[in-house]
C-alpha cells in the first residue's frame, strides 16, 4: 500500500491549472487523488477542454470539470455556486494558474507594456484572491490553499520579466490571506517549483538553457520530477501542515539556497 493512502481520505479538492499531461497541477492532482480525496477540475477555454477532459476521465467519468475565466468575477461566482451544489464544501484549492503575454516574456523588462502588465498581474496574482474569497466560505471546517511561484519572484531571471513581478506579487498576496484567513483555519502557502517542462514554461525564451543551468548548480545536481511537486502538494494539503502558512515552500534540488 502507498505510504500516503487515506492521507486524504474523504477531502475534496478543486483544481485551477490543468493544461495537459505535463502540468504542475496534474502532478499535484494525481498525488491528491492517490491519497484519497474527491477531486474536481477546472479549464479555462476550448484550446485546452479536450486535454483537460481527457485526463481528468482517468479519475471516473463522476469528476466534475466546469468551465473558468479567472478574470470574470461572473464566471467565478458561478462556479463556486455548482461547487457548493456538487460537494457541499471544500477541504483544498490548488491555484496553479499563470500568464503574460509571449513578447512581454522577450527582450527587456523596461519594455513590458501597460496591458500586458495588467494582464499578467490579473491573471496570475488577482486570480488567487479572487478565487480565495470565494472558495472559503466553503472551508468551514478549515482548509488549505496552495499557489504555485517561481525563484524569479525573488531574484531576476533574465526573460521571466513580468512573470516575476506577478509572482512576486502573488507571494505577497499569500501572506496576507494567510493572515485574513487564519481564524478560519485556512492555511495559505505557494510552492517555489524549479523549471518544469510545461506548457507554460517553454513560453519563457531560453528555457532549455535554464533547465541545463540547474542540472549543474543545484546541491542535488538534477533538476526535479513532477512527482516531487505532488509530493509537496499533498503535504500542504493534508494535516502534516496544520501550523504551516504564509510560507513559499522551495522545492527546487536546492538551487534558491545557493550564492554562486
Amino acid at each position: 500500500m502507498n505510504a500516503t493512502s487515506g492521507l486524504l481520505a474523504g477531502k475534496k479538492g478543486l483544481v485551477f491549472g490543468v493544461a495537459n499531461k505535463r502540468s504542475i497541477a496534474w502532478a499535484i492532482a494525481q498525488a491528491w487523488a492517490e491519497a484519497g480525496a474527491r477531486l474536481a477540475f477546472t479549464y479555462q477555454g476550448e484550446r485546452v477542454k479536450e486535454n483537460v477532459e481527457e485526463l481528468v476521465g482517468t479519475f471516473g467519468s463522476d469528476t466534475p470539470l466546469y468551465p473558468c475565466d479567472v478574470t470574470r468575477d461572473e464566471e467565478i461566482a458561478t462556479l463556486f455556486a455548482q461547487v457548493a451544489k456538487d460537494f457541499g464544501e471544500l477541504d483544498m484549492l490548488l491555484h496553479s494558474v499563470a500568464f503574460a503575454p509571449k513578447e512581454a516574456l522577450e527582450g527587456r523588462y523596461i519594455n513590458t507594456s501597460r496591458e500586458a502588465f495588467r494582464i499578467a498581474l490579473d491573471v496570475s496574482t488577482y486570480s488567487l484572491v479572487a478565487l480565495t474569497r470565494a472558495a472559503a466560505p466553503l472551508m468551514s471546517h478549515g482548509g488549505s490553499i496552495i499557489a504555485m511561484t517561481y525563484y524569479g519572484a525573488v531574484k531576476v531571471v533574465p526573460h521571466y520579466n513580468v512573470m516575476g513581478v506577478a509572482k512576486a506579487a502573488l507571494e505577497a498576496s499569500v501572506r496576507y490571506l494567510a493572515y485574513d484567513l487564519g481564524p478560519k483555519r485556512i492555511r495559505v502557502n505557494a510552492i517555489s517549483a524549479g523549471p518544469v517542462n510545461t506548457l507554460a514554461a517553454r513560453g519563457i525564451s531560453g528555457f532549455a538553457t535554464m533547465l541545463r543551468h540547474y542540472e549543474v548548480h543545484t546541491p542535488l545536481k538534477r533538476n526535479l520530477e513532477p512527482a516531487e511537486l505532488g509530493a509537496s502538494g499533498l503535504f500542504l494539503a493534508s494535516d502534516l501542515s496544520t501550523a504551516t502558512t504564509g510560507q513559499v515552500i522551495y522545492v527546487d534540488c536546492g538551487y534558491e539556497i545557493m550564492g554562486m
